[in-house]
């Protein structure tokens, strides 16, 4: 059985309104684990994972995907806090300083879900997703206290943080092979060595720059389509389709190959729809 999910969201909207923030400022912190020399979003060279690197959230970053204003500038980091901790916990300050090659996605209710006018959870418009555990990275580098908290983890801090020289204070930039975008990814990569806003040494945003499409999920109401229709492409399990900037579309096809159904979205403010096959 087939199901089509019907929700809302406005695509257009998070497109033109990266946000815009200053170059010091309060913001969270999470982490997540990124492989050595793994190559991410902004496509700076495998060795920047040997050093402190960590993902933005989309929209500050700039782009919906692959490179976007924020790849490669640098940043001081200093913990303050975490958002949850009872009684309240104060360490002693650590900071580090990092580089932006990765994209901390969109979705709403996330730490990476802030826009122009709704903060996270935790009052904070930007979050850094820190690559960590990392070598580059001590392994006390966040403060715990599991005697009193029972738990080493605090997963989610409210950090100060500040837009810093990557050639002067990032510990990559002292490593040539650690600077830069990997060359055969051509016009697919960005990550300047130490970009300063500027036109010239700046990524622009790749979703603005080649119209790419948004895929963002949204509250879902379920309708039912009839068991002889089939996802078009190898039968997917699951699948979501993708928003361009004026239309976009779904279809299913039944098993002789002919058109079964249809939908279209014509504006980006309007439904979106998600597919999901339940056929046993």
């Amino acid at each position: 059985m087939w199901y089509v999910g019907l929700g809302l969201l406005s695509c257009l909207s998070l497109v033109a309104a990266w946000l815009d923030y200053s170059s010091d400022g309060v913001a969270t912190i999470t982490h997540y684990t990124l492989p050595r020399d793994y190559i991410a979003s902004c496509g700076c060279t495998p060795p920047s994972t040997h050093y402190p690197t960590a993902a933005l959230s989309q929209l500050a970053y700039g782009s919906n995907n692959s490179y976007g204003p924020g790849c490669g500038r640098c940043f001081k980091l200093t913990l303050v806090n975490p958002v949850i901790a009872t009684p309240p916990f104060y360490p002693p300050e650590k900071s580090i300083v990092v580089k932006i090659t990765d994209l901390c996605p969109y979705s709403e209710g996330s730490w990476c879900g802030a826009s122009q006018n709704q903060p996270n959870a935790a009052g904070a418009f930007l979050n850094f997703d820190l690559a960590f555990p990392s070598d580059a990275i001590p392994s006390d580098f966040f403060p715990s206290d599991e005697a009193t908290y029972g738990y080493k983890d605090f997963g989610v801090w409210i950090i100060k943080y500040e837009s810093v020289s990557c050639l002067q204070n990032w510990a990559g930039a002292k490593n040539k092979a650690a600077l830069g975008s990997v060359a055969d990814l051509g016009t697919g990569a960005c990550c300047p060595d130490d970009p300063t806003g500027s036109s010239n040494d700046t990524c622009p945003s790749y979703t603005e720059q080649n119209g790419t499409p948004c895929v963002l999920f949204a509250r879902i109401h379920w309708l039912t389509i009839p068991t002889y229709l089939q996802a078009r492409r190898h039968h997917q399990q699951y699948f979501a389709l993708t928003l361009y900037p004026r239309y976009t579309l779904l279809s299913f096809w039944d098993l002789s190959g002919e058109l079964g159904v249809v939908v279209f979205v014509s504006k980006l403010q309007d439904d979106i729809y998600m597919g999901k096959n339940e056929r046993k």
